[in-house]
């Protein structure tokens, strides 16, 4: 829903000029005026589109046609964003409850497979190879290469196609990756299955590479406890 922003916005906009009462009519035959209105009409559509609802749009032309025009509306401004908050919460739990289905039967079915260790936070792990170092602790600086895919093995982020491993302090880091990783050995590598809850939770990242309530695997090799390093750009902790 962060796109939604600029539904409020447009609102805001016709709210503004037409709670003033000032006709806004516009002539029809003016080229530049038309691509004005369909402009703000896409703008609109596309904001709307990310929210999941279906629209009258008969209704939604009415209520803009009564604002611009000056006509008396159907309800006032604050009632109408309450219906529109109203309906995006609505949506939300909606959208996100079968978010949270899809997330609970893909972690039930995987910790049931052979190999497959389930944590007491329900982190997984599968040990691909187990090496013979020390185990890093929650405040020391690791160096990884890591590859980090979802359930339908889309890639998001990975240190090992560009080449270089990464080295950071795992208290800077999401939940789950500095858990599995004091689990690991020097020279150990494993397959770690994240819940959204240890990851990003119902949010997602800011850029959307990552969903709301998405889980979250990485291969990940663990090659040296090292002394200070910089973050990379996404495991961080948002």
């Amino acid at each position: 829903m962060r796109k939604l922003s600029l539904v409020v916005l447009i609102l805001a906009i016709l709210f503004t000029f037409g709670c003033k009462g000032q006709a806004a009519k516009l002539p029809v035959h003016d080229e530049a005026d038309a691509q004005v209105s369909y402009a703000f009409g896409i703008a609109l559509g596309e904001s709307l589109k990310q929210t999941g609802l279906q629209f009258n749009y008969n209704e939604m032309i009415r209520g803009i046609a009564n604002l611009l025009e000056g006509a008396e509306t159907d309800v006032t401004a604050e009632e109408a964003y309450e219906v529109i908050q109203t309906a995006i919460a609505a949506q939300t739990e909606l959208q996100n409850s079968g978010l949270t289905t899809v997330e609970t039967e893909y972690l039930a079915a995987n910790g049931q497979k052979p190999g497959i260790v389930t944590t007491a936070s329900g982190l997984q792990y599968e040990v691909l190879s187990e090496g013979t170092g020390a185990r890093p602790g929650a405040t020391d600086t690791v160096r990884i290469h890591y590859h980090g895919t979802k359930p339908d093995g889309t890639v998001f982020d990975s240190s090992v196609d560009r080449g270089e491993p990464v080295e950071f302090p795992l208290d800077q880091v999401i939940d789950g990756f500095a858990e599995g990783i004091q689990l690991m050995p020097i020279g150990s590598k494993y397959r770690i299955f994240m819940p959204s809850s240890l990851a990003y939770g119902p949010e997602g990242t800011p850029d959307g590479a990552i969903g709301p309530y998405q889980t979250l695997i990485f291969e990940v090799e663990l090659i040296d406890i090292v002394a200070n390093a910089a973050v990379p750009g996404l495991i961080p902790s948002p």
